[in-house]
């Protein structure tokens, strides 16, 4: 297994540009598999009137794809920011800790990992976002329930941050043998209504 550590600071700045949103009705779009150029435009105009992020600007000759269903945005302290109708996220590559190239022997050093980094994310997020609404981990017995039905899957740490139109999720994945999990680290998204 390898890992990399590498300083929160480009979390600190997503996390912040994610708590200046209060509200994420506007931004949410229907229910839907939809997507294509007309799904992509309205989505840019929601997050436009909600946010001064700034949407990725088309190239001379490009075209928004019939499958597509996202767009991405700059905020104003640089964070690239991935959005969907329904979901949103910073591509954050370069800060806090992870493990990749896991073997099935590796999976009691990736749980450790896991467990020591959880908290400074946890402060982080709490830093900006507040108290969470839900802090929960596969300690519990009834973890995978316990914030949702089926919130706890694929998880070692859950804390949820309910907010109008949305929740803030932080979360590290769970390493599993079979199917086997090849990376791990803390991550976070916005799981809009």
């Amino acid at each position: 297994m390898k890992t990399q550590e590498r300083p929160l600071d480009e979390d600190d700045l997503a996390m912040a540009d994610l708590a200046e949103i209060a509200d994420w009705r506007p931004i949410a779009g229907p229910d839907s598999d939809a997507s294509g150029p007309a799904v992509v435009r309205a989505l840019v105009q929601r997050v436009m009137n909600a946010t001064d992020w700034q949407p990725w600007p088309l190239k001379p000759g490009q075209q928004i794809e019939p499958e597509q269903a996202s767009w991405g945005f700059t905020t104003r302290r640089g964070t690239t920011m991935i959005v969907f109708d329904g979901m949103a996220f910073a591509d954050v590559r370069n800060a806090g800790w992870c493990a990749y190239r896991i073997t099935p022997d590796d999976i009691p050093a990736a749980e450790a990992g896991l467990d020591e980094h959880w908290p400074d994310h946890l402060e982080l997020a709490r830093k900006h976002w507040g108290e969470p609404d839900y802090v929960g981990d596969e300690s519990s017995p009834t973890f995978l329930d316990e914030w949702a039905p089926g919130a706890g899957a694929d998880r070692r740490h859950l804390a949820v941050w309910v907010r109008p139109g949305a929740q803030l999720q932080l979360f590290s994945n769970k390493p599993t043998r079979d199917p086997l999990t090849v990376a791990v680290g803390v991550n976070y998204a916005v799981y809009i209504d």
